[in-house]
């Protein structure tokens, strides 16, 4: 393996060794609070406040995780001589990687509602200005297409939203009855979704090739499963 693949796999390697083991701890705990709450059951009084901790970083973590996957994706998709708009665009891609970086930062420091909304936005906008790069491969860009509904990317996306929805709402999720009922509708989702990830990352691991096979395996014919 080269630097390139190693980089590759960067991505789902943290994605296993730290974020799918947190998101055990983040749903025990919250199934631990509910039941606390709901049906009196006596676990410790810190399970909400853990809870509420850890989901913090869990959502931090996954935005984090997506912006080193497209860092990685953008950044070896080509050698550097050959990277599509020269340094001008390399440098316009780094200020908004280091922009939604720092968003996220000012997200998880902010105290006032409005100011985390805002940066939540921001940072979100980020990750979709850096996911539209013609270097981040998609299955499908049309929400009619089967093919859509089976993208990593997409449910990428959208997991990275609701994690945001929960990192900018974290007070009032604490305060507000509907608001509590909203983020567990949408952690439900992110819940499926992550499952949805772990499903077709494991694919799209098996469909790229070591960076030194690439020339011979594109040159397969993919609908007739054939190679030279």
């Amino acid at each position: 393996m080269t630097i390139t693949d190693w980089l590759w796999i960067l991505h789902p390697a943290l994605a296993v060794v730290l974020i799918y083991p947190l998101i055990g701890m983040v749903v025990r705990l919250a199934w631990q609070t509910r039941q606390r709450r709901v049906a009196k059951v006596k676990h410790s009084p810190v399970v909400g406040r853990d809870h509420s901790d850890l989901g913090r970083w869990l959502a931090a973590g996954v935005v984090l995780l997506v912006l080193i996957a497209l860092s990685v994706v953008i950044a070896t998709k080509t050698p550097p001589a050959d990277f599509s708009g020269g340094a001008g665009r390399a440098l316009q891609l780094s200020i908004v990687l280091l922009g939604t970086g720092a968003s996220l930062v000012a997200l998880w420091r902010s105290k006032a509602a409005a100011l985390r909304l805002s940066f939540s936005l921001i940072t979100w906008i980020g990750v979709l200005t850096l996911g539209a790069q013609p270097e981040v491969w998609r299955l499908s860009d049309d929400p009619l297409s089967p093919a859509f509904w089976q993208s990593h990317y997409w449910a990428g996306v959208a997991v990275t939203g609701l994690m945001l929805f929960s990192l900018a709402a974290r007070s009032e999720i604490l305060r507000d009855l509907r608001l509590r009922r909203l983020h567990v509708t949408a952690s439900v989702l992110a819940g499926l979704l992550f499952v949805m990830q772990g499903i077709t990352g494991t694919r799209d691991l098996l469909e790229i090739p070591l960076s030194w096979q690439k020339p011979a395996v594109y040159a397969c014919d993919f609908a007739l499963h054939r190679c030279p």
